[in-house]
């Protein structure tokens, strides 16, 4: 979103824009995303909640038209009425679980908030089903769009159509083809400060996944298996090629993984982050398993759709709840934010210079109660790098990983710093505002400031 306000409004965050930029300069979505806000004039936040909108239609439109192809009709009749359930059901599952977390990757099947990973995800799932249905013209134009959104996933989503259509054509032997990932990345040796935001990054290294994790992504290789068998009893060659195409696409992606892990020289390539394929992994596996649900045990009753989505809707919708407690499950554009943080946000917006520089709890986004807003979209101002985010654009980005650890190391104990503190900040990077929690019976860490914005939580104050 930093990367769509600053196409809107060039004069926004003059300082760090390269911790939003490199990401948003490898993807054409914040031009069209800030397109789409100049051509409609509607308001960003307006923009943005029916862009979300759009993806979850298009992602749930992806799954049917993959059901489709997955469970065929060919011919009208009771046969007709019942794979017609199969492709329901595999629509309906994937609306339930559209926030499924996806093994080891930090990932969600649909991210809860407008990212380009949403919009490449559901073109990738057209993309797979044009292969099936071999109109292999049609894929290749679902698979540019999913490039042009997010060149890192799309990537995943081209080797798979790629090796369908090889076992489909070819039927070859062999399967170390599969892990060559065409991501445009250049990998010349990192600086020093590179090794500790790689680390930092738990999900690059397979090696330090808990078990859980790793059940994440051994059980849908072997699920997959076992369809693989079934469907070819059965006569259904397009689940048995996805099937028999998914267990080496994993198992190589995991080997990749695993070496990649094996040295702190190869730190720079674990970025490429081959297990990441899990999430085309988990949306192919969401689509089956609901179509076969739909097909052999939904059917036409009402009362076991009923039993089966109402008690799994309800159970997602607790676990969404349990991930951002402080905030409204669905945030209106008409609506003022509930979480205090948020509403800190917006009065910068609405109340500071467009140029300010702000210094903010590095690890602010994972502080209870804060519920993982981001500072820069919110407030539309400059920080210094955090601990959440930045390191994410560090850690692809090594060059960026110099400046992120020098103000970082800079910002540490922020929770303990006072007026000499953010004087240093203010003098060394030009820090003009800055952002601390109301620190209870302690004495305040804005001592000394004036703060014209205060709430329960955080107080915004003056550096100057």
């Amino acid at each position: 979103m930093p990367g769509v306000l600053k196409i809107l409004n060039p004069s926004l965050f003059p300082v760090n824009t390269e911790f939003f930029g490199e990401h948003a300069g490898h993807s054409f979505y914040p031009n069209l995303i800030a397109f789409s806000v100049r051509a409609t004039h509607l308001p960003i936040v307006w923009a943005a909640f029916l862009w979300q909108l759009l993806s979850i239609f298009l992602l749930l439109a992806g799954s049917l038209r993959l059901a489709t192809v997955l469970f065929d009709i060919q011919s009208p009749g009771r046969e007709d009425r019942k794979l017609a359930c199969a492709q329901w059901g595999a629509v309906a599952l994937t609306a339930a679980l559209l926030t499924l977390p996806i093994a080891g990757t930090w990932l969600y099947i649909l991210d809860q908030f407008l990212n380009p990973r949403n919009l490449a995800a559901f073109s990738v799932l057209f993309a797979v089903a044009e292969v099936l249905d071999r109109k292999y013209g049609r894929a290749a134009l679902w698979l540019a769009f999913a490039a042009a959104m997010h060149p890192f996933m799309a990537g995943f989503g081209i080797v798979f159509c790629v090796w369908l259509v090889l076992l489909d054509q070819v039927r070859p032997h062999f399967l170390g083809f599969a892990a060559a990932l065409p991501f445009g990345i250049t990998f010349a040796p990192p600086p020093p400060a590179y090794h500790k935001v790689a680390w930092l990054q738990r999900s690059h290294y397979v090696l330090r996944w808990e078990w859980y994790e790793w059940l994440g992504a051994i059980g849908p290789v072997l699920i997959f298996w076992c369809l693989g068998t079934w469907a070819r009893r059965r006569g259904m060659k397009n689940l048995e090629l996805v099937s028999r195409a998914m267990v080496p696409f994993v198992v190589v992606a995991a080997v990749a993984a695993i070496g990649l892990g094996l040295s702190v020289r190869l730190e720079a390539l674990a970025r490429l982050q081959p297990l990441r394929c899990l999430a085309l992994c988990y949306m192919v596996l969401v689509v089956v398993v609901g179509g076969l649900l739909g097909q052999y045990v939904l059917q036409h009753s009402v009362w076991r759709w009923v039993a089966l989505f109402v008690p799994l809707s309800l159970g997602m919708y607790f676990a969404q709840r349990q991930l951002f407690p402080v905030s409204a499950h669905i945030e209106w554009p008409w609506a003022q934010p509930r979480n205090q943080w948020a509403q800190a946000f917006e009065w910068i917006r609405g109340n500071t210079p467009v140029d300010a520089l702000f210094a903010i709890d590095p690890r602010h986004m994972e502080l209870p109660g804060e519920d993982e807003n981001g500072f820069r979209a919110r407030a539309e101002r400059s920080m210094l790098a955090d601990l959440v985010k930045d390191k994410g654009a560090a850690s692809m980005f090594p060059p960026l990983s110099v400046d992120w650890e020098k103000q970082v190391q800079d910002q540490k104990n922020f929770e303990r710093f006072g007026k000499q503190d953010f004087d240093r900040l203010r003098q060394k990077y030009g820090v003009t505002w800055v952002i601390v929690q109301q620190s209870g019976s302690r004495a305040p860490a804005s001592a000394g400031l004036r703060c014209p914005y205060e709430n329960a939580t955080v107080r915004v104050c003056r550096t100057d």
